[in-house]
């Protein structure tokens, strides 16, 4: 079966590490500066008083003026879902990450190990950890697994049999499939407020009226087939840091900070002659928020100086003074030199040219960010009824 765990709110419980107390306090993710005034994800005491995600920052404070605005923390957040994931891989479960906060994996192998499905989803949720309140759900579609978490209780695990999954979905909220929230609203006008209710509806009529997207969400709403688990190559994360007496706003300064950190990580023996393909740049603000920015090079290299021209640009959009800087190498080539041949084969540079490109996105935008058209109604007059896109493994 397909297992998944779900974190709700991830993202606010890693900013609200180091403040546990405002969990008991309506309590919400403050919007990014220069971005629209939407609220983020908000604690349970903030929903009981009316106050939704994604609802507009003035309207969120004239509903509750208690609301306590929380700065977002990208950093801290993706570190501490590391820390998860490696806990689950230790664990002896092979994950594949989804959004910070969602996580799969299949139970086959870990059934026999610890007695059982249930035993098994617990001995995940224990090293989840009991403060972020995971949830657990199996199932045989990994859709309805992720359907039953949502709906699970903290520290449950919820198994939906194969033969009740569409009635296990019928009643649930739209929300839980993957469209965007105009989609949401359009279906509801149309009086369509459930899973079950999607399901119902002629294929040929929801990708006319909804694309692709709605025709996927159609798929998985009537419970067939939505892929397998790909588990997650365990990453070797790579970091150091250099902390500043005082708050440093001056762009020089961080260049040089950035340049002493570089040398130190490519000094690094663990890197073992293998040259980044993904490298970050994390700073701690004057405040206690985070910045960090992420980039994924054209093309995996241990020069300096090449680094450096990559990252040096993303130091000019830092928000406020840094506190501490900190330089990580995300993902290392598998390669530590380019074997050169007498005679290439015809095709073979071309081939090969193109599978780094295809593994230069997946680094940069996730396993789901390639995919292959694969035919399956060539008959039908509907052209987003004749194909789909299925993520490719290779």
């Amino acid at each position: 079966m397909i297992a998944a765990i779900v974190i709700p709110a991830f993202d606010l419980r890693a900013a609200l590490r180091l403040r546990p107390s405002l969990q008991a306090k309506p309590a919400a993710l403050a919007p990014l500066p220069g971005t629209d005034q939407l609220i983020g994800s908000i604690t349970a005491v903030a929903e009981a008083k009316g106050v939704r995600p994604g609802m507009r920052l003035g309207e969120a404070l004239a509903m509750c003026p208690q609301l306590e605005l929380v700065e977002q923390d990208p950093a801290s957040a993706e570190q501490a879902w590391e820390e998860i994931l490696r806990r689950l891989e230790d664990a002896g479960f092979g994950v594949e990450p989804g959004d910070p906060g969602t996580v799969y994996f299949e139970t086959k192998g870990v059934e026999r190990l610890y007695g059982g499905l249930e035993p098994a989803l617990k001995r995940a949720l224990a090293a989840v950890g009991s403060v972020w309140d995971g949830r657990a759900g199996a199932a045989e579609r990994r859709f309805a697994a992720l359907a039953a978490a949502n709906v699970a209780r903290a520290g449950q695990a919820l198994i939906v049999s194969d033969d009740r999954t569409r009635s296990f979905l019928a009643p649930l909220p739209l929300t839980l499939l993957p469209l965007e929230r105009d989609r949401y609203e359009e279906l509801e006008e149309l009086g369509v407020r459930t899973i079950g209710q999607l399901a119902g509806l002629p294929g040929a009529a929801v990708a006319e009226r909804l694309g692709p997207d709605g025709r996927r969400a159609w798929s998985l709403a009537r419970a067939e087939q939505d892929g397998k688990v790909a588990p997650r190559r365990p990453a070797v994360t790579l970091h150091e840091t250099l902390e500043f007496p005082e708050a440093v706003g001056n762009e020089l300064t961080l260049r040089r900070g950035l340049g002493v950190l570089l040398d130190r990580l490519l000094a690094r023996p663990e890197r073992a002659g293998r040259p980044p393909r993904k490298v970050a740049v994390w700073a701690r603000l004057v405040g206690g928020a985070s910045w960090r920015r992420t980039v994924t090079l054209r093309e995996p290299t241990a020069d300096p100086s090449r680094i450096r021209a990559a990252l040096a640009p993303k130091l000019a959009e830092l928000p406020a003074p840094a506190l501490k800087l900190r330089l990580e190498l995300s993902e290392l080539a598998e390669h530590t030199g380019e074997q050169l041949e007498l005679v290439a084969a015809e095709g073979e540079v071309l081939r090969g040219q193109l599978r780094e490109g295809l593994r230069q996105v997946k680094a940069a935008v996730g396993a789901g960010g390639v995919s292959t058209v694969v035919e399956v109604a060539p008959w039908s007059r509907i052209p987003e009824a004749r194909a789909l896109l299925v993520p490719r493994d290779d």
